[in-house]
């Protein structure tokens, strides 16, 4: 990686630790950072105390609050505004689809559907189109 590129970081909320792991190590490949989240609310004290990041991935399926919840919370509560959210899920119906699109996100990924270079290819180009 080149002095000039950027080094984004991003926060992943995911109760599922081998996922979290891989990922981190992927997007690290990649010079992204990684902080980690394995619930809604964790994450949401982590947004409240002021954490910054470039973009958020968001689980839908966890313990307690579910991404959807989360989503709600953070937009009702005006946490991390101006963060791009991705919801990376298993979940693939049109309900969930439809309802975390009705809540501004800049993207979908199934996670059976997507192998990690996938998902990393797709939060970058997310994140550089956001940060023009």
């Amino acid at each position: 990686m080149s002095e000039e590129e950027k080094k984004y970081t991003i926060i992943i909320v995911d109760d599922d630790d081998f996922l979290v792991n891989m990922y981190a190590t992927k997007f690290g490949h990649s010079g992204v950072s990684v902080e980690a989240c394995k619930t809604g609310e964790l994450f949401l004290e982590k947004l409240r105390a002021g954490a910054k990041a470039d973009l958020i991935l968001l689980d839908i399926v966890m313990p307690g609050k579910n991404g959807i919840d989360v989503l709600k919370e953070m937009r009702k509560l005006k946490l991390g505004e101006g963060i791009p959210v991705v919801m990376l899920s298993n979940q693939s119906d049109e309900k969930g689809i439809s309802e975390s699109k009705k809540l501004n996100i800049a993207g979908y990924i199934v996670k059976s559907a997507a192998t990690p270079s996938e998902v990393v290819d797709e939060v970058l180009r997310i994140i550089k189109n956001s940060h023009p």
